[in-house]
């Protein structure tokens, strides 16, 4: 029996960037960050800096009889871009055109009928943006936190 849909979730939602063209040079990372990544542009699934779980769940019972369950989650997610350029503005935009794409692949279409579903393992899923922080040193690098809220029935 099916504990949760979290683990299928996660592992879809990673299918699903990984073969979106659109972030075909974007390094798509299951967890948090190894150390001295060097790509430019990193989306990470099931982390974001500071936050305390990787994915935060709630289930209760569906109806009388307790049979079946409801199961909402939200997986910690976070989008960054950097280069050795000052100029914040690059980065900003940069970071929002992939959180543009990743909103994208999560939409329902002629040819992806089931992305709303993580490819059928929740009833939907869609994304809801958080936080953007911006930094600069030697470049300059701008992040954003945001989360995919699931709701699934096991």
């Amino acid at each position: 029996m099916v504990t949760s849909r979290v683990p299928a979730a996660v592992a879809a939602l990673l299918d699903i960037l990984r073969a979106a063209p659109s972030l075909a040079d974007v390094r798509i990372v299951d967890g948090p960050p190894a150390v001295n990544l060097t790509e430019r542009d990193r989306i990470y699934i099931g982390w974001q800096p500071s936050a305390e779980s990787a994915v935060a769940l709630q289930q209760d019972f569906n109806a009388a009889g307790a049979r079946t369950r409801d199961e909402t989650f939200v997986i910690a997610c976070y989008a960054e871009t950097r280069t050795g350029d000052k100029d914040m503005s690059i980065q900003r935009n940069r970071v929002y055109e992939l959180l543009g794409v990743i909103e994208t692949e999560l939409r329902a279409t002629d040819t992806a009928t089931m992305a709303p579903t993580l490819n059928g393992t929740v009833l939907w899923a869609h994304l809801t943006a958080g936080d953007l922080h911006e930094e600069q040193a030697e470049g300059s690098l701008a992040g954003l936190n945001f989360a995919i809220t699931c709701f699934a029935r096991i």
